[in-house]
């Protein structure tokens, strides 16, 4: 019987294909300042609507869709991307499936997701579905995307057996299986089953594309990262694959709690608020998990990588007790359609993801022979990202309060959209650090000294 792995193996023996971290750590990076640019053109057309008028493609939807499927399948996908080729040599001890697969990945994952999807979201042409923007067409590549990720990141960790792998092995063989069978669900079903069935399908995508793909991935990297900086194994084994187990389980069957109190089914919605119950329960666990494991490290530690994921940390825990108490219906009939739901959900992907992608890159870029590696622009673009943050979600959650009071009170609409209007106005300018922020990291890895990974890394990658 194998040891229990409570820390990723370092081996340092397999190749790793660091030509594409780079790749992917750029692309993720690019493509998220434009995501951004087209957050910040939406959020100045909610206090200043004629921004824009008459240009089709400037259009508050169209510029919407191509900002959130911007932020999951450009900047975050990306960002996992270069972490797996990061991570899978170290965590298997053998190299990915092929690097020449990898440049097929690459290429088909950045042109003709990213860049048709734009193109033709930015041109009108889409479906109405959250998280789904982009068309059909676009989908069918995204799925192809996934199974060469599939092919090309998990046999290796069929090498030694199910009992050495390490929980972000888990995680990220959870991430990419489930993420192939959820996708083609929440993006293609819903539109060919009618009515109230087709948004069921469609709200279980809505968190499936959060719960099982960036979250597995973001907790693979948190898992992998805190015990190679702080040089200690996870608190407990038993408790990382506890968490996994229930994230995966319980996930599936929250997304419904986006339509409660709909024409939905009274028992498959009490089910989801249930699930999400649970769920807030096993974040807990997790975060305390990490936490432990953390002991010693600080608020704010030295590495900057370790940093950002700290605080990506801590922001899933209040994340996800805010979505928790979200789906009870006396909480979700007062705050549902308001802004406290739009600073709930920035705090996830803004917060909780992006904080763990930045992590991730930010720890894998000194292993890349020859790039260049800034780390006090990376520290910088820690703390504009976190004030930038704070300052958006909470003018949002305030806003969301104040709206949902207004709508309670039998108010016109027009007075919630006048009351609105300073915190829509904030909100645009916390996008400044937010935005300072990201440059910022982008010329921490673009800048600075030549890194000069250690010895046994610079031969694997010979």
């Amino acid at each position: 019987m194998g040891t229990v792995p409570v820390a990723p193996r370092q081996t340092g023996r397999a190749p790793v294909e660091t030509s594409l971290v780079y790749a992917h750590g750029l692309a993720a990076l690019v493509t998220l300042l434009l995501s951004v640019t087209f957050g910040i053109i939406i959020s100045i057309q909610l206090w200043a609507p004629d921004l824009g008028a008459g240009v089709p493609a400037l259009g508050w939807g169209r510029l919407r869709y191509a900002h959130t499927q911007g932020i999951m399948l450009g900047w975050l996908a990306n960002a996992f991307f270069a972490f797996l080729y990061h991570a899978v040599p170290r965590l298997t001890g053998r190299p990915v499936t092929s690097p020449g697969l990898g440049r097929w990945l690459f290429g088909l994952w950045n042109v003709a997701v990213m860049g048709a999807g734009w193109v033709l979201v930015l041109s009108g042409v889409s479906q109405p579905l959250e998280w789904a923007e982009f068309p059909p067409v676009v989908d069918v590549l995204v799925v192809a995307g996934i199974v060469l990720a599939l092919i090309q990141f998990v046999p290796p960790f069929f090498s030694r057996g199910l009992e050495s792998l390490y929980v972000s092995s888990w995680y990220i063989i959870g991430a990419l299986v489930f993420t192939a069978l959820a996708y083609p669900m929440g993006n293609i079903a819903p539109e060919l089953v009618p009515g109230p069935a087709g948004a069921a399908f469609s709200g279980l995508w809505i968190h499936d594309a959060v719960g099982l793909f960036v979250t597995p991935l973001a907790l693979a990297i948190l898992y992998f990262v805190i015990p190679v900086v702080t040089g200690k194994p996870i608190y407990s084994h038993f408790l990382s694959m506890l968490g996994f187990w229930l994230l995966f389980f319980l996930y599936p069957l929250n997304g419904t709690h986006h339509y409660v109190m709909s024409v939905i089914p009274m028992d498959t919605q009490l089910a989801a608020i249930t699930a999400s119950a649970l769920l807030g329960l096993t974040v807990i666990l997790v975060v305390a998990n990490l936490l432990l494991s953390l002991h010693g490290a600080g608020v704010f530690p030295a590495d900057p990588g370790l940093r950002f994921v700290v605080m990506s940390v801590i922001f899933y825990l209040v994340v996800s007790i805010q979505g928790s108490l979200q789906a009870f219906m006396a909480v979700n009939a007062f705050v549902h359609f308001t802004d406290w739901v739009i600073g709930h959900s920035h705090l996830a992907m803004l917060g909780f993801a992006s904080f763990a992608a930045a992590g991730a890159l930010a720890h894998a870029w000194p292993h890349i022979p020859g790039a260049r590696y800034n780390a006090r622009l990376v520290s910088l673009a820690y703390w504009l990202l976190c004030a930038g943050l704070l300052i958006m979600v909470v003018d949002l959650t305030v806003a969301g309060l104040m709206q949902a009071q207004l709508w309670q009170s039998g108010a016109p609409w027009t007075s919630s959209l006048e009351a609105a209007r300073p915190y829509w106005i904030v909100r645009t300018l916390s996008s400044i650090p937010i935005a300072a922020g990201f440059i910022a990291l982008l010329a921490g890895l673009l800048t600075g000294p030549v890194t000069r990974p250690p010895a046994a890394e610079m031969r694997a990658a010979a």
